[in-house]
């Protein structure tokens, strides 16, 4: 992403910048004026436009740049509503399913309080990149209409949001059977907003759910260096389980009830495994996951019957096959979840209601959970790290194809069967075990991923990806 207003760019999902350099009053105009002039032009032969639905997180000053989205998109004849509260966005995504076509949301996600963005949501899920590479064009042409007089619409989102949740989790009944303590960390973002809504069992802890600009002075990302208070208050409380939800609530966490931080490569496969007992073995279509993940999935999936396949890292490449193929459950490392009979749209929340009906049906802790999943599909040690480089590798396929060269017929003792580099490399061992170097392509730095069945070989495949590097 460029600090300079005429080349907004949007990543992985959507477009973020520091506030007051990159993330501007301005930037935010040329956003919504270029969103204006992609509107009209993809429904210049129709009477009426596509109505709006502007949401915001809890960040500094987050509701007044949706007004400003609304007032750029009103000028332009567009009908736009702005949320009359802070909300997850995936309130958002849920609206532009039914009566609103697009979707803005003001939020920087899981990124440090200093950062803000924009997410642009339609047909339920993040705007795919064809629709966001034409944006980036309309916005870098963009000149913003002027806006006196304009009255901005206000309305509640949030009553349509929690109905959405209750018709997929009948979740008072749920929450009355809970035989435990279960802690819910909001990390100061919006998915607090319907805690009230949502989370009315005494059972359910409810910590860091303030609202707070500032996140309490950490990031709001829900990984294990983040989620001290959390894995602490799991212990203090013995609870059946600790779940953690991002900024903007799109993403989920897990803490078992031993105070163990859960990885997604653990976290999916226990969802995928108890969807399918759901369905009564009548689970049917594809498992779709983020070419980061791991092979349990793989392995019940092919257990099931269904097809598996790998997408690039970023869950709108998931969202796409959920729209366009059956997709029966689909996963990304960072923390996004979906299934079938849902919007195609990750959702924190969503997944948190589902492991508290996976405790409740199954009488079964965090961890009894898992330890089933590992006694019948094998272990798994996943790692991420990521480290700097000297300069940005802008090509990532040519990277991989290069790296793929170099490549010995066994790595750690075990056998190299397979390669894909359609999101970096990955390195798959005969058994199973993986390795993925993915440069980030913005920015000089590498991110590795490993996954096997010990401590000890996940760490010597990140020491190989390092001496790999050196080569």
């Amino acid at each position: 992403m460029s600090s300079h207003p005429n080349q907004i760019t949007f990543g992985t999902d959507g477009f973020r910048g520091i506030i007051a350099r990159d993330f501007t009053y301005d930037a935010v105009r040329k956003i919504a004026q270029g969103l204006a002039d992609y509107i009209a032009y993809k429904n210049m032969r129709v009477t009426e436009k596509p109505h709006v639905a502007v949401g915001y997180d809890r960040r500094f000053m987050s509701d007044r740049f949706a007004s400003t989205v609304a007032e750029i998109l009103t000028a332009n004849g567009i009908t736009a509503v702005v949320s009359a509260e802070a909300l997850p966005t995936p309130a958002i995504s849920v609206l532009t399913a039914g009566k609103f076509g697009l979707g803005v949301v003001i939020t920087a996600s899981h990124n440090r309080f200093l950062y803000n963005g924009v997410k642009i949501k339609q047909n339920g899920r993040s705007a795919p990149p064809s629709v966001t590479a034409e944006l980036e064009n309309y916005i870098s042409k963009a000149v913003p209409m002027k806006t006196p007089g304009v009255v901005v619409v206000k309305k509640s989102f949030k009553k349509g949001y929690v109905d959405y949740l209750n018709s997929k989790s009948r979740i008072a009944p749920l929450l009355a059977k809970l035989r435990g303590p279960v802690v819910i960390d909001f990390m100061y973002g919006a998915g607090a907003e319907v805690a009230d809504e949502i989370f009315t069992s005494k059972n359910i802890v409810k910590i860091r759910a303030a609202s707070d600009p500032l996140f309490g002075g950490i990031t709001p990302e829900p990984v294990e260096k983040h989620l001290g208070e959390l894995i602490e208050t799991v212990k203090k409380k013995r609870a059946l389980m600790g779940l953690a939800l991002d900024g903007d609530a799109d993403r989920f966490a897990l803490v078992s009830d031993k105070g163990q931080y859960m990885t997604p490569c653990q976290i999916a496969p226990m969802l995928l495994d108890y969807l399918l007992k759901r369905s009564g073995g009548k689970g049917k279509g594809k498992v779709a996951q983020a070419v980061s993940m791991g092979y349990l999935t793989r392995r019940i999936a092919k257990a099931a019957g269904l097809t598996f396949e790998e997408t690039p890292v970023g869950f709108k490449y998931i969202a796409e096959k959920m729209i366009s193929e059956d997709v029966f459950f689909g996963a990304e490392e960072s923390g996004g979840y979906a299934w079938k009979g849902n919007i195609p749209e990750r959702d924190g929340i969503l997944t948190a209601l589902m492991f508290l009906e996976m405790t409740v049906k199954t009488g079964k802790t965090a961890s009894e959970l898992y330890k089933d999943i590992e006694a019948k599909y094998g272990k798994s040690v996943f790692v991420r790290t990521d480290f700097r480089m000297e300069k940005a590798i802008p090509n990532k396929h040519s990277f991989a194809v290069k790296l793929k060269k170099k490549l010995p017929k066994t790595i750690i003792g075990k056998k190299v069967t397979d390669t894909n580099t359609i999101d970096g490399l990955k390195i798959i061992l005969e058994n199973d075990s993986w390795l993925l170097m993915r440069p980030s392509g913005t920015e000089p730095l590498l991110r590795t991923y490993a996954e096997s069945d010990s401590q000890e070989n996940t760490k010597k495949l990140l020491e190989f990806a390092v001496k790999l590097m050196e080569q």
